[in-house]
């Protein structure tokens, strides 16, 4: 059997990590709405220019395509399925 005083401390000093736990928490939540905005500006600017990077390649990926391809080119002969005597 345990000793209830023994369970009692061990659940007191649980709750008193539990608290310190959840101020920290708290205080990092705070820190986070400081800048949360800072780092949303950033990340608009950011995203722009990633943006204008995928919209260069992509024009120059078309452009390489449209080159490669011959513009007259034979038309593929119509597929057949072979018969069975």
């Amino acid at each position: 059997m345990k000793d209830i005083h023994e369970v009692l401390r061990r659940k007191q000093a649980q709750y008193a990590q539990l608290g310190k736990q959840i101020e920290m928490l708290q205080q990092a939540a705070e820190k986070l709405r400081e800048v949360a905005p800072l780092l949303a500006e950033v990340e608009a600017e950011d995203d722009a220019v990633v943006l204008s990077e995928v919209e260069e390649e992509n024009s120059n990926a078309m452009a390489a395509k449209a080159s490669a391809q011959p513009s007259a080119a034979a038309p593929k002969p119509a597929r057949t399925t072979p018969r069975w005597p």
